[in-house]
C-alpha cells in the first residue's frame, strides 16, 4: 500500500539534469516537498551540514521526516532517491518483478552511460581550458552510439521499460534535455525525438524543469565564471 505524505520531502537541488530527475519526480507524485537551493557553483556542496547528508558532496539529495518506521531518513544519490520514491508512493517503478527489473536495466543504463558519457561530452566541448581532439571525438562518439541505442529501443514502444511510464524514463529523459549542446540532431532519432514529445506533454515534466529556473543552471552560465569553474571541475 502506497504511502501519503503530510510533512514536505526536503530536496537538497540545483538545476541541472540530475537534480531535474528528483524534481520531474516530485512534481509527478504531488507530494509536498520544499527545495533548499544547493549553489554547486559557489561550493555550498562542500558544506559540512550538507555532507552529513550527502557524503559525496554531490546533489540531488533529500531528506524524507516521514521515512520507514516513520522516522526521517536521508538519501543521496540521484537514482537511489528515484528507487526509494517509487517504492514509497508505489508509482513509477513496477512491483511485478520483470518489469522491475527492466525498469532497473535502464535506470543503471542511465547511471552507468548516459549520464557520464554526456557530461564528460559537456566537459570537453565547453569547459576543457585545453581543446583535446582525441577527448572531444571520444565523447562525442559515444554519445551518439548511447542516442543510437535508446532510439533502437524506442522504435516500437512509447517508454523504455515495463510498457509504461517510468523513473527510466524520467532519469534518461533529463541527460537528454541537453541534446543541442552534445552535437546531437535529434532529426537524426525520430523514435527519441517523439518520446521527448510525449514526455514533455506531461504537465509535472514541465513543472519539473522550472524548478530553480530562476538561478539558471549549473552548465550553459558558468563558461566564463573561473571560480565556478575551479569549484566545480578541479576538487580533489
Amino acid at each position: 500500500m502506497a504511502f501519503s505524505q503530510t510533512k514536505p520531502i526536503e530536496l537538497y537541488y540545483w538545476p541541472t539534469p540530475n537534480g531535474w530527475k528528483v524534481s520531474i519526480m516530485m512534481e509527478e507524485l504531488g507530494v509536498p516537498y520544499d527545495v533548499k537551493l544547493v549553489n554547486i557553483r559557489r561550493g555550498e556542496q562542500f558544506e559540512p551540514d550538507f555532507l552529513k547528508i550527502s557524503p559525496n558532496n554531490k546533489m540531488p539529495a533529500i531528506i524524507d521526516p516521514e521515512g520507514p518506521s516513520g522516522d526521517p531518513i536521508s538519501i543521496f544519490e540521484s537514482g537511489a532517491i528515484m528507487q526509494y520514491l517509487g517504492r514509497k508512493f508505489e508509482r513509477f517503478y513496477p512491483v511485478e518483478e520483470r518489469a522491475r527489473v527492466e525498469t532497473e536495466e535502464w535506470l543503471m543504463w542511465q547511471i552507468g552511460g548516459f549520464g557520464p558519457m554526456l557530461g564528460q561530452n559537456h566537459h570537453f566541448r565547453h569547459y576543457a581550458t585545453e581543446k583535446i581532439e582525441y577527448a572531444m571525438t571520444r565523447y562525442f562518439n559515444e554519445t551518439h552510439r548511447l542516442y543510437r541505442v535508446l532510439n533502437k529501443r524506442l522504435a516500437d514502444r512509447n517508454y523504455v521499460a515495463a510498457g509504461e511510464y517510468t523513473i527510466a524514463d524520467i532519469s534518461i529523459f533529463t541527460w537528454s534535455q541537453r541534446w543541442e549542446r552534445q552535437g546531437i540532431d535529434l532529426d537524426e532519432f525520430p523514435d527519441v525525438k517523439a518520446w521527448r514529445e510525449r514526455l514533455l506533454a506531461r504537465a509535472a515534466v514541465v513543472q519539473g524543469l522550472e524548478v530553480g529556473k530562476e538561478v539558471g543552471s549549473a552548465s550553459p552560465s558558468i563558461s566564463g565564471d573561473k571560480e565556478a569553474q575551479s569549484i566545480l571541475f578541479n576538487q580533489r
